[in-house]
């Protein structure tokens, strides 16, 4: 395959797993990585977090050190946007002008903040939080900020409130469903991270719509349908759209996100897709979804890999997530969209218990707070279908992982 030309459209965890992946498995051919910010590729996770505190610094955020694309002989082209796809030609547009031809097109082009439709878009203050330069630009604000509205209670908006408190800023989060993690969790471990978030100083606002944001050059202020909030800094998060439109105009299938088989081949089986921005079939819950996590990412760049290589190794993994907040580690197992029943193992309200989710008797999911071992087992649970009895699950008084045995 020494001469044939792999493109890789993104610079995210997607798209460094398929050329690592590649080389790997001695692929020798030719390798590109389109990068659209002036970064290679790196981690997005610890932007909420520790990137934001000040705690590492950029470096510390690359998937691989520079060196790596050099001694592998990957071509990365950074500041750089594919603008069209020539399927007919196998070919790429990019930077207006500029064409390169490919065997096998590789679309990791991940996903984009939602935006907020305000009046003043251009108000100094007002960020999102998706890249690096985002980050860099929302720490120079919050050195002349006291206080901070966050529009989202997801997992983007619970994290940068947890850090900026430990700033010393005063924090409210507006969030328009009924309650935080609304989209992701159970009622029982939203109210648990509203109760500690509000324990920690933060103001949560649950039900409520932003109807404006108003300033003069600059957020002074949050219209929301229950009253004005005072602020110097507003961060928006509110979800993430697939980035889609590549794929759309050239004339792939998408729907909410690019539709792939198991394979990751999308409706042209020259074109590939991983990450962030793909439609998949899932085993383990009988349907297509769509997933924001490092672990997806990185699963299906080694699938894509599999794929251009002729191995036809399918994607078949159950999803898992986590967040930090504060000294709190929660790491989900599954999807909970669909359980009938649940059960607590340890003490709920304390900074360490975990939560399974039953589906006719079976676990499909679990919510698990400081207990990495219980995350573990509820993974290989759920992969294996095995089957527990409740009150096992319940008694503490064995490890968790001897009730596999």
């Amino acid at each position: 395959m020494k001469n044939k030309k792999i493109i890789i459209v993104g610079g995210g965890q997607a798209a460094c797993q398929v050329a690592n992946s590649l080389r790997q498995q001695k692929y020798d051919g030719s390798i590109s990585i389109f990068c659209s910010e002036n970064y290679i590729p790196y981690q997005r996770p610890p932007l909420s977090k520790k990137f934001l505190s000040g705690e590492i610094d950029s470096d510390r955020l690359y998937l691989k050190p520079d060196k790596f694309y050099k001694n592998e002989d990957i071509n990365i082209l950074l500041n750089s946007y594919v603008q069209e796809i020539d399927r007919k030609n196998k070919t790429i547009i990019y930077n207006d002008k500029h064409k390169m031809q490919y065997d096998s097109l590789v679309l990791a082009t991940g996903a984009i903040p939602r935006e907020i439709q305000t009046e003043k878009e251009d108000l100094k203050g007002m960020h999102y939080l998706r890249t690096i330069d985002d980050v860099k630009k929302i720490r120079n604000s919050i050195k002349n900020s006291k206080n901070m509205v966050i529009i989202g209670g997801g997992y983007i908006g619970l994290e940068v409130a947890a850090v900026s408190r430990a700033m010393g800023l005063n924090v409210t989060i507006v969030e328009m469903a009924d309650r935080i993690l609304e989209r992701v969790t159970s009622p029982v471990v939203s109210d648990y991270f509203s109760s500690y978030h509000e324990r920690e100083g933060v103001n949560i606002m649950t039900k409520t719509r932003v109807e404006g944001i108003e300033g003069n050059g600059l957020v002074r202020s949050v219209v929301t349908s229950s009253g004005v909030i005072k602020t110097d800094i507003v961060i928006v998060g509110i979800g993430v759209i697939p980035s889609q439109e590549l794929a759309k105009s050239c004339g792939i299938e998408v729907s909410n996100g690019i539709n792939v088989d198991e394979y990751c081949r999308t409706s042209d089986k020259e074109i590939l897709s991983a990450g962030d921005c793909t439609l998949h079939p899932n085993f383990y819950y009988k349907k297509s979804i769509r997933l924001e996590s490092v672990h997806n990412a990185i699963e299906q760049g080694k699938t894509v890999a599999s794929t251009i290589l002729g191995k036809k190794i399918p994607y078949n993994q159950v999803p898992w997530f986590w967040s930090d907040q504060y000294n709190l580690k929660l790491q989900i197992a599954g999807l909970i969209s669909n359980y009938d029943d649940y059960i607590i193992r340890g003490e709920r309200g304390e900074d360490s218990f975990a939560v399974f989710y039953l589906k006719d008797g079976k676990i499909c999911a679990s919510d698990c707070i400081n207990r990495a071992a219980e995350h573990m087992v509820s993974r290989k649970i759920i992969s294996e279908g095995i089957s527990l009895e409740p009150e096992k699950l319940v008694d503490e008084s064995r490890p968790i992982k001897d009730l596999l045995n």
